[in-house]
């Protein structure tokens, strides 16, 4: 079984970005993405309503990564280090060598290829740092944008499951992707 040491915090560069630790500092930046049902349209999550709705999630953020349970990242751009999107290993099991990938991007920075240069390296972090055996993406149907994200970064379909969870009053289907360490 693997097992997870995330301090110090690893941060990352790309061409682009710096995907840092999550921060208090990041509460504004994370309440307009988390505040607007555009973005979240495909976040399995309530609307955050109030900025403490996002002060208490990056408390549990922070938690599980103090407790070396998942790590998720801020992504930011080089010249200013203002958060723009989240990504991160949600969900670990490391008695199956697998992590599940989650991400988000305020919609300001859609279309981009923020979001695949950011999965990118979270993938090689996940496969070289953390040893994971395979890595896993579980997306709305509906979110095309999400689906080509994780194809074009080499993930396959793995399954698709009707009414699978229940969110925000109704079932909704789902799409597990796949990557495995070659």
């Amino acid at each position: 079984m693997l097992s997870f040491v995330f301090n110090p915090f690893p941060v990352i560069q790309t061409e682009r970005l710096v995907l840092r630790k999550i921060s208090h500092s990041d509460t504004e930046s994370l309440f307009a993405m988390r505040s607007d049902p555009s973005t979240m349209r495909f976040i399995p999550r309530p609307v955050a309503r109030h900025h403490d709705d996002v002060t208490e999630l990056i408390q549990r953020i922070l938690s599980e990564l103090n407790e070396n349970r998942s790590i998720n990242w801020a992504i930011t751009l080089k010249e200013d280090n203002i958060l723009i999107g989240t990504i991160g290993y949600v969900r670990m099991s490391p008695e199956n060598h697998r992590g599940e990938v989650g991400y988000m991007l305020s919609q300001h920075h859609y279309g981009k290829g923020i979001m695949n240069e950011a999965l990118t390296a979270v993938i090689d972090y996940g496969f070289n740092k953390l040893n994971l055996h395979s890595i896993e993406g579980v997306v709305s149907p509906e979110n095309m944008a999400s689906s080509n994200v994780l194809k074009k970064c080499g993930f396959i379909r793995e399954a698709y499951y009707k009414e699978k969870e229940y969110v925000n009053g109704k079932f909704e289907d789902i799409e597990v992707y796949s990557l495995i360490k070659s």
